[in-house]
Formats: C-alpha cells, structure tokens, sequence
C-alpha cells in the first residue's frame, strides 16, 4: 500500500509503503495542532497527565506490594483482580464517562487506498499513544517488580511481555467495544440489541459485587485466592498472571496464559476491523424507510414525533419536538440514554441489596429483602441515580455542533431554549426514574415506599437539570464529527470527565435538603417525599433554566464557536 505523490513531488521519487509510524506522527501533529492557541485544552491535558501519574504510581505500587513484601501468598489475588478491573475500566468508563480519543477519526481515511490491515494497525498504534495507556502500562509494570523479586529475572521477564500484552487488551478492549457500540447504534433496528448488550455487561457486575462483599465481610481469602485463580485463565486476568506463575513453579501456565493474551488480542482487533469498515462507510442500512400510513395534520404536524404530538405548534414547542427527535434518533444521545437505563437499575438494587440485602442460606438459595436498608439510604442511592441522569446535559450544546447556528440567527431566548430541551430530555428519562423507583421499591419488600424513592429522583434530577443548565453554556467542548458516539477530541475525555465529576457534585451539594428530611422527619417523611420532592425538582429546574437562560443570552456567539468542531 502506498501514499499518494504529491503534485511537486519528483516523477521518479520512491513511494513509501504506509506504517503504523506515520498513524503515529499524524497523531502527535493533529494533537499538537489542536492545543495551539487553545488555554483551555493545554490546562485540561496537564490536569489528565497529573492524574495519570498519580493513578500510575499508586497502582504502582499496589501492584508491586507482595513483592516489596517477600509474600508471594496473595501475588496471584493482586494481579488477576487488579488486572481484571484494569480491563473492565477499559471496557465500561469509555460507554459510561470519558469516551475515546479519536483524534484520527477513522472517516477521513475512507477515501485512501488503505487495506483495512494497515488502517487497523495504524489506528492501534496510534491510540497507544495516551495518558491513560502510559498511565496503566506504568502502573502495571509493579507485577514486573513482584514477579522479580519472588522469582529472579526470568519471571520478571516473562511478566514484562504479559504486562505489555494486558495493556495491549486493554486497548484494543475499548476501541472494539466502542466501535461496535457505535456500529449498532446508527441503525434503530438494533438498538435494542444494543441496550440488551450493554445491561448483560452491567448484570455481570452485579453478581461479582454481591459475591466479592461477601467474600471480604468473611475474610475467606482462600475463597477469594482461588476465584483469583480461575480469573487468571481468562482474557481478563491471564496477562497479568504468567509471571508470578513462574515466579511460583508453574512455569508451563506461563505460555498458555500468553497464547490466551495472544488470541483474545486478535479476536478483538478482528471484530474492531469488521465495525471500522462500518464505521468509515457510514450510517448502517436501515433497510426500506417505513410507509407512514394514516399521517394526518399536513407536513408540520408530522415533524413532531409522537412522543412530544402534545407540543403547541410555536417556538416552544418546535423546540421540544426537534430536541425529542434528536434524542431518539441520534447515535451519540441514544448511547447516553442507554447508560441511564442500564446504570439507574444496578446502582440502586447494588446499593441497597449487595449487602445484607442478598442472604444466602443452604438449600434456599438467594432471597431479598430490606436487610440493612433505610429511607437514608435509599435517598442516597436515588440521589446518585438522579444526579447521573441529569448529567447527560452537561455537554448538551455540544452534540448540536455548528447546527446550534440555526438558534443564534433565529435568536431563540436562552431560558426558552433552556426548558425547552429539559422537556424533551424528561419525556424520556422521567419515564426511567418511575421504573426506577417502583422495580427499587418492589425488591425491598417495601411498596410503600414508592413516594419516597420517586420524591427523591424527581428532586435530585431537578436539582441536576438546574445545574447542567450552567455547566452546559459556561463549560461547553466541541464534539468530533464522527460517525462514533463514544469519540471525543484529544484532550476533550478529560474535559468531559471532570465536568461530569463537577457537575454530579454540585447536583448531589444542591439536592441533599432530601437527605437530611429523610433523616429527621421519620415515618412522616414516606408521605411527604414525592409532593415535596417534585415541588423541589420542578422549582429548581424552572429556576435554573431562568438564571442560566440570561447567561446563555450574553455567550451565544461564544458558546457557537466553542462547540463547533475544527477541521
């Protein structure tokens, strides 16, 4: 495969075949490009290599302390859990907070004549090249520490090609998982399949919690040693486990686990380079568009969807109508209420039941109840739920890109904006939050308190809408043009991980009025948390939108430039 000659270029000079180094040099150019003028961006990137380096030094030397302390007992525990979740942070938090750096977007080498090999390769390489691949390859060369000093330079070896092999995984782990996500999530006719994926994964989370509390709340460690010790034959924890399986005797697990690295790491790229064909041709196939039979209200009535068919026919509610088709049809806002749907059902059930709300008993199997819960908790755990709901509009602005021009010049009122996309955003999380609150209520045994659990996420996400109002005009980043939902600018993962992190906490600050009612009003507390609540959810929102919507007003020219994407 070769580049194009330029124009001015000599007719004989020696075409160059292209290599995964020129994905590289093109990456380190577009980044430092990008950060050329751009304050905001360069204090963002630093903050993220600082805390790199401190998430790489503590996992340092976690992962280097049974070596630092001669007891190679709990090696195998350490490498196989602290890997594992290295993997599982690779694979969730990209879908869930931070996105991916897709500073080469994979669409702009659709026109090359690139074999897919190459593009994959390239693209590979090139996203080694980051703060949290540094970061993690930093702090799992601690098991290279362990592995030496428990079994001399020959285990230390071997862990240094199973620690470069795990962080290899864990690359290609997130850019496969998001690539397919993405893939899935362009077609509406699999979208659901692609909701039914992500629950499964975040199922399997649950059982391991409920399992893994049990286990600590015991002190089994034996327990524990030998689930370490199965993780370690999978692709989760194999990598991270061949040296101290040297290290301990067994030195022939060593190039097993190595082939399992091996193998996992092609399957993946493989199914990464099926999705990225996808992604650079376009939008999947949808097949025929649908026959819209009985359509009736002439062409405007029929933009309206459904769901928002209640809307007046003004600025309004044009608004509301554009922002709820937006919201269902787009792939990077779907990914977002996926998330919610999945995360507002575990987090809840996982707080209030992982503990002693699961008893487990011979014979009986698994049973619920409310076990250590209270209305504090709950209020707690629907606290988190509500504010992660919210936080979805934190960047809301910034999914619009250059098409936010249309309201500048139509001059759309900033508090008319403002509510106008809280309704259409509620119309579909509001229905959530209820299923939330009544499927919580149910697994406690306790259906009377419905109120309480509805009152709390109802004022919680009032209380996040209000906050995110501001957080979106004041704290705006542009979002890549890019087929890929999960795809952020380089240096933008940051920006959007510590505006989620800002604006949850401020969300929680504002709405913990719910906290200290359940804790001092008691039983009375049951009946008033939902007119209370979505008193305080409603009032907040509106005010929010009224303050931020004079903001929005003053920056609307900035905040038009920040979003927009640069080419």
């Amino acid at each position: 495969m070769a580049l194009p000659v330029s124009a001015d270029a000599a007719p004989d000079a020696p075409v160059r075949a292209v290599t995964a180094g020129h994905f590289v040099r093109l990456k380190l150019r577009v980044m430092g490009n990008n950060f050329r003028g751009q304050g905001r961006r360069i204090a963002m990137f630093i903050g993220g290599v600082l805390l790199g380096l401190w998430f790489a030094v503590s996992g340092f030397f976690l992962f280097a302390a049974p070596g630092l302390a001669g007891d190679g007992q709990y090696a195998v525990l350490v490498a196989a859990a602290g890997g594992g979740l290295l993997v599982l942070a690779w694979l969730l938090l990209p879908l869930v907070f931070f996105g991916v750096d897709e500073t080469l977007d994979p669409a702009r080498f659709a026109l090359l004549p690139l074999s897919r090999r190459t593009l994959v390769t390239g693209l590979f390489a090139a996203a080694l090249i980051s703060v949290p691949a540094l970061a993690v390859l930093i702090a799992s060369f601690g098991l290279v520490l362990t592995a030496g000093a428990l079994g001399g330079w020959t285990a230390g070896l071997v862990a240094v090609v199973g620690v470069v092999g795990g962080v290899l995984l864990c690359v290609a782990t997130s850019r496969a998982v998001t690539s397919a996500f993405a893939t899935m999530l362009r077609s509406r006719r699999v979208r659901d399949l692609a909701a039914v994926l992500l629950a499964v994964t975040a199922a399997l989370l649950g059982p391991l919690q409920v399992f893994g509390l049990a286990a600590l709340r015991e002190a089994d460690w034996d327990r524990l040693a030998g689930v370490a010790t199965v993780l370690g034959w999978t692709p989760l924890g194999a990598p991270w486990t061949a040296g101290i399986d040297v290290a301990q005797g067994r030195v022939w697990a060593a190039p097993v686990k190595l082939l399992i690295t091996v193998a996992s790491l092609g399957v993946l790229l493989a199914w990464w380079s099926r999705s990225l064909e996808s992604a650079m041709v376009g939008a999947v196939s949808a097949g025929k568009a649908p026959v819209q039979r009985g359509a009736t209200g002439g062409a405007v009535a029929q933009l309206f969807p459904r769901i928002a068919g209640w809307a007046r026919r003004d600025r309004f509610g044009t608004l509301v109508a554009r922002e709820a088709r937006y919201w269902w049809r787009d792939a990077r806002r779907r990914a977002n209420l996926i998330t919610i749907a999945v995360v507002g059902i575990f987090v809840p059930v996982m707080v209030n039941l992982g503990g002693s709300g699961f008893a487990s008993t011979a014979g009986e199997g698994f049973t619920t109840g409310t076990g250590g819960s209270s209305p504090v908790l709950v209020t707690i755990s629907m606290l988190f739920v509500g504010v992660l709901a919210a936080v979805t509009l934190v960047n809301q602005f910034g999914f619009d890109g250059s098409a936010y021009a249309a309201n500048v010049v139509a001059g759309v009122p900033g508090r008319v904006e403002l509510r106008a996309r809280m309704t259409a955003f509620s119309l579909y999380v509001l229905p959530m939050l209820a299923i939330v609150a009544v499927v919580l209520s149910v697994l406690l045994g306790r259906p009377e308190w419905i109120g309480l659990t509805a009152g709390s996420l109802a004022a919680t996400y009032g209380a996040g809408l209000a906050v995110n109002s501001f957080v979106s005009v004041l704290g705006a980043y542009s979002l890549p043009e890019t087929s890929n939902p999960f795809a952020m600018n380089s240096g933008a993962g940051m920006a959007k991980g510590l505006l989620t992190i800002l604006s949850m906490v401020i969300s929680a600050v504002v709405a913990v009025p719910m906290v200290v009612a359940a804790a001092l009003l008691g039983d009375a507390w049951l009946w008033l948390a939902l007119p209370v609540g979505i008193a305080y959810g409603l009032g907040t929102a509106l005010l929010g939108a009224y303050l931020a919507g004079d903001v929005l007003d003053r920056r609307q020219p900035e905040l038009l430039v920040t979003v927009t994407p640069r080419r």
